[in-house]
């Protein structure tokens, strides 16, 4: 087979800020899945993307030759509409869970992909696998019966849909060329896109905790991600949230889990209620429900049965015990006063070095491992009093964790100025 490109030309046409052609970046992405083109080459193309950006036409090229790279699933044989959420992640982010059976208590098909943690951002599959029985992986016959039956399903996504993204992020996350506005939009919408859902709605975190700190660049991808959706037929919205603080009270995977069912029973974190009944608004307005009462599920129990048959479908004992953590640690308050800053990130950091999260894909996690806080910006503490517990299985992890998290928070007089937070939802992008 003779190869249409040189990838060397390309490699050169994109790092002196040229334009690569719809033939150039199929064949690109084409010949990186099939081995042609080698890892180092496609680093040199990842950081020249990184440095000098692509042209619209360029990002949604990339995505559709990586959708193209593998299978793409089909929902035409369901009888009920599909609708589908992506958040880039964050600390305490653990909205999937109590979203994916609320919406799917009105009839609607919530298809949700899911992956699991790096770094010091939780994965969704992790939390879930706290729960006895529980597993992640369906065959696609499970898969579409549990969507029709059921209507909420959360799973790991397979390996054909979009290779050849996997095999980017991959290199990615070892060259340094994870933020890149391009190559982030084409990774995140060639899997929602190959996923087949007819509506999506992206939550995108901005701030401490997020992979996007900046308020304008977090807009920049989400305006790119919308047009991405849009134009490949998907009906997609995009909200923008604050990722500065922690979202909710419990970090790790277990204690996640149980927060979620506190929320499903009509209790929980008003940041976790506020962002999931958001979130469930969109994405029933997109599966042509404007009008469900969120709340009303909530509170009369429809999601929470919704959740329990999702837990029993995948194996799971919604009633079982969750993992309990062998060692505790409590952080009090130095001084009374005022908790004005809370940082996401250092705190998201120290649950991941307690044993919540991984380093490597394939280390195991510390279900029972994390963080509890028991106070948020704005609130009134006083001297001696528990602002966070620390758990982890191994006693030893402790003081790394409180090296992360040091310097974090603050207390101050009453009428100082809360340092972060900030409304939770600060923009809504649209086509």
């Amino acid at each position: 087979m003779v190869e249409p490109f040189d990838v060397v030309d390309l490699i050169r046409a994109k790092r002196d800020h040229g334009t690569l052609s719809s033939a150039q970046i199929g064949w690109m992405v084409d010949a990186y899945t099939r081995g042609y083109i080698a890892d180092e080459q496609m680093s040199a193309m990842a950081m020249a993307i990184f440095l000098n950006g692509m042209e619209r036409t360029e990002i949604h090229d990339l995505t559709l030759a990586m959708v193209a790279s593998g299978e793409r699933l089909d929902f035409a044989g369901l009888t009920k509409k599909t609708t589908d959420k992506h958040s880039t992640g964050g600390v305490g982010d653990k909205i999937t869970l109590p979203l994916a059976p609320l919406v799917a208590s009105f009839g609607v098909a919530v298809p949700q992909l899911s992956g699991r943690g790096l770094g010091h951002t939780g994965g969704t599959l992790d939390k879930l696998e706290s729960i006895p029985g529980w597993r992640a992986s369906l065959t696609p016959e499970e898969f579409f019966s549990q969507l029709e039956s059921v209507g909420a399903v959360i799973c790991a996504a397979g390996a054909k849909l979009a290779p050849a993204d996997g095999k980017l992020y991959a290199l990615r996350d070892i060259t340094g060329t994870v933020e890149s506005i391009p190559l982030i939009a084409s990774s995140i919408m060639s899997k929602k896109i190959a996923e087949g859902t007819a509506a999506l709605v992206l939550d995108v975190k901005f701030g401490s905790g997020a992979f996007l700190q900046d308020p304008a660049i977090g807009r920049q991808l989400a305006e790119t991600m919308v047009r991405l959706g849009t134009d490949a037929g998907v009906a997609t919205v995009a909200l923008l949230t604050n990722m500065n603080v922690p979202l909710g009270l419990a970090i790790g995977n277990a204690n996640e889990v149980r927060e979620s069912v506190e929320v499903l029973a009509g209790g929980g974190p008003a940041d976790v209620v506020e962002l999931t009944l958001a979130l469930a608004r969109e994405m029933l307005a997109l599966a042509g429900h404007p009008d469900a009462d969120v709340e009303k599920a909530l509170a009369n129990g429809s999601a929470m049965d919704t959740w329990r048959r999702m837990i029993v479908a995948q194996g799971g004992d919604p009633d079982a015990a969750l993992p309990t953590p062998q060692h505790t640690q409590v952080v009090t308050a130095p001084r009374s006063g005022v908790l004005v800053r809370q940082d996401a990130r250092p705190f998201g950091i120290g649950a991941w070095r307690l044993g919540a999260g991984r380093a490597r894909q394939e280390d195991p996690v510390q279900h029972a491992a994390g963080i509890d806080l028991h106070a948020k910006p704005g609130d009134t503490v006083t001297a001696g009093q528990p602002l966070f517990t620390m758990s982890t299985d191994d006693d030893a992890r402790f003081e790394r964790a409180l090296e992360a998290i040091e310097g974090s928070y603050e207390i101050g007089d009453a009428g100082t100025a809360i340092q972060t937070g900030g409304a939770l939802i600060q923009g809504r992008i649209t086509a």
